[in-house]
């Protein structure tokens, strides 16, 4: 990914004299070309000069971490306080300066190469910390439009080292200044310095759990990129993928998508046949086919990966998508051909990294779920705590991301298997491994909804209802507020309400629910249908008779077109809808109804889609 051009030579160092009068404020004094000929020349600045960084994006901290293929992402060391450079740096520059000095245009350059110098020499980050901001209102208040680049690098610095110290509110402030430094429209380092920027910010919003924004920074930064540098780029062709595993993430599959055939194309055109970064891409396009459904598509494009790794002699990455293809087998109901692609990478991760690692558990965890789904119990209980002996004693290193999601999948099969109270175990284990981390808000979210669902079916509605509720406030956060599963979440946070009699409440989630689905859904989907079957319920229990019998009417003129008119379904709506109608023409004081009798809860179709494999959708991988 391109990075920042590096601007004109910045001119020679500010040199800073401190009088021996014990007084505080710096004397600032011009180059020496410009003092006073008669002067005793002192001695330069000990802080060694350092060429620009050609590409800032090194010298940056990369905010959020996903596992992408794509990413090249860092963290700046800023822990070892102390060294002979930054002592110097310290020295050289006092604690107190006059407000005056910071007019001088000489002073906003030298300063922010003192901010290179801690950051270098491993110095607290609060001096850096220090100078990049002093060098930033320095460059403000007297650089002018030639100085505008180097106001955003120091911007840039500042933000990173913000975000090295989870202050991500204030990097994202210094961002945003950083962006509005630059004007693409003055040519290339200009608009690879806002292209730079776009792409921190956005991950610094991704780190603090905001997608829907991070999307909009990667937007506006590939706009910019592919302006500057042109539709086919390679590295537009990175970009593209970046910017497709935050719509993955955010469950924006269609937009996912499009990015990802345009990286192809780019990839085809100017990459080497049989290229790793077509391997990349097709491995990111079967996992967009498979959260869409399109399961031969996925197992095509897994195929043609795997085609290109064994060319390149990619072991490991030859059994990840082994296990890819395993997953898609086992979706398209091809058993034999999923095990045998399971055994496949297995020996491989058992060979090259060991029996006790995390990527061994997740093989063994997707084989308990192939047998428990072919009627093999014992085998798939057998698998799941082979698995769990992996995860409770993890080799060194092995990520919190990893060890939760193989807990997640087990939870499932316990879920399954009616043991809902292990599989509660395991989900409260893998939610305290995630629940500080950064950037991991969907996967909490994903967690506390299955942790809802588990609750809801052993009858414990408060803790469902208060599990629901967490979830839903993160990905509302999240921006993932417009995906199918957020209004299925939004259903059975109703159902949660309803148990606990709270029917306002109820009736509020599921008109909520009804809009988000209708839109990323359709109007004859399953999810919608029970959705306007929940909601006319509860009309009814509130007493609007007449807007429940509108919607009966509705879902049963879908169901009809949809199913048929003899198909069960169809008849339960009638029977619904024809009480319904016979009720309405009581008087006041008719029976009331338990709402038991009229809510749809659709319990397996919902348990479907609170326990899908978040992982497995593009975060960690």
């Amino acid at each position: 990914m391109p990075g920042l051009v590096a601007p004109p030579e910045v001119p020679p160092p500010l040199r800073v004299d401190v009088p021996d009068g014990g007084d505080a404020r710096a004397q600032i004094l011009l180059p020496a070309e410009n003092q006073d000929p008669g002067r005793e020349p002192r001695a330069a600045s000990p802080v060694p000069k350092k060429t620009p960084s050609p590409t800032p994006s090194s010298a940056r901290a990369r905010s959020v971490e996903r596992g992408s293929s794509s990413a090249g992402k860092r963290r700046l060391s800023l822990e070892r306080p102390g060294s002979a450079a930054g002592a110097g740096a310290r020295d050289l520059f006092p604690a107190v300066i006059d407000e005056t000095a910071l007019d001088n245009p000489d002073l906003g350059p030298f300063l922010l190469k003192l901010a290179r110098g801690a950051i270098a020499s491993g110095e607290g980050p609060s001096k850096a910390l220090e100078y990049a901001l002093r060098a930033s209102r320095s460059l403000e208040r007297s650089g002018g439009e030639e100085r505008r680049l180097e106001l955003a690098m120091s911007l840039h610095v500042a933000s990173a080292i913000y975000s090295g110290l989870g202050r991500h509110e204030e990097a994202v402030a210094a961002l945003e200044r950083a962006v509005g430094a630059t004007d693409p429209a003055r040519g290339p380092d200009h608009a690879l310095a806002a292209f730079s920027g776009y792409m921190q910010l956005g991950d610094t919003h991704a780190v603090a759990g905001r997608m829907e924004q991070s999307i909009v920074c990667y937007t506006k930064g590939l706009e910019i990129q592919m302006e500057a540098l042109g539709q086919g780029d390679p590295r537009v062709a990175e970009t593209c993928r970046y910017l497709a595993e935050a719509h993955v993430q955010a469950m924006q599959f269609e937009e996912a998508e499009k990015l990802c055939r345009k990286t192809l194309e780019i990839h085809r055109e100017h990459s080497p046949p049989a290229s790793l970064e077509e391997a990349a891409d097709r491995r990111l396009m079967a996992l967009i086919c498979e959260a869409k459904g399109d399961y031969e598509a996925s197992l095509e494009h897994l195929v043609l990966a795997s085609m290109v790794l064994i060319a390149n002699s990619q072991d490991v990455d030859v059994a990840a998508v082994d296990v890819g293809i395993g997953d898609t087998y086992l979706a398209l109901g091809r058993f034999d051909e999923a095990v045998f692609s399971y055994q496949k990478a297995l020996t491989v991760f058992k060979s090259t990294k060991g029996d006790n690692h995390p990527s061994v558990a997740a093989v063994l965890a997707r084989l308990a779920d192939l047998y428990f789904k072919t009627g093999k119990f014992r085998e798939s209980k057998s698998y799941c705590e082979n698995a769990l002996r992996i995860y409770a004693k993890p080799v060194p290193g092995s990520s919190n991301e990893d060890l939760a999601g193989g807990m997640m999948e087990i939870a499932a099969i316990y879920e399954a298997m009616s043991e809902p109270e292990d599989a509660l175990k395991l989900l409260q284990k893998a939610l305290k491994l995630l629940e500080d981390s950064p950037g991991q808000w969907s996967t909490v979210a994903g967690i506390e909804a299955q942790m809802g669902v588990m609750y809801y079916m052993v009858g414990r509605y408060g803790e469902a209802r208060s599990s629901f509720e967490s979830a839903v406030s993160k990905l509302r956060a999240s921006g993932e507020r417009k995906s199918a599963f957020f209004g299925v979440l939004l259903n059975q946070m109703g159902l949660s309400c309803v148990q606990l009699f709270k029917i306002d409440e109820a009736a509020a989630l599921f008109e909520e629910a009804r809009t988000v689905l209708e839109l990323e859904s359709g109007m004859s989907h399953p999810d919608t249908l029970g959705v306007y079957s929940n909601l006319a319920a509860t009309y009814d229990a509130m007493g609007r008779v007449e807007e429940a019998i509108e919607i009966l009417e509705n879902v049963l003129k879908l169901r009809e077109e949809k199913l048929g008119t003899a198909n069960p379904d169809v008849d339960d709506e009638k029977k619904r809808l024809a009480e319904l109608l016979k009720e309405a023409g009581r008087t006041r004081n008719r029976k009331p109804k338990s709402l038991e009798n009229l809510l749809v809860t659709n319990s397996q179709r919902i348990k479907k889609e609170v326990t899908r494999r978040w992982p497995g959708l593009g975060f960690k991988s």
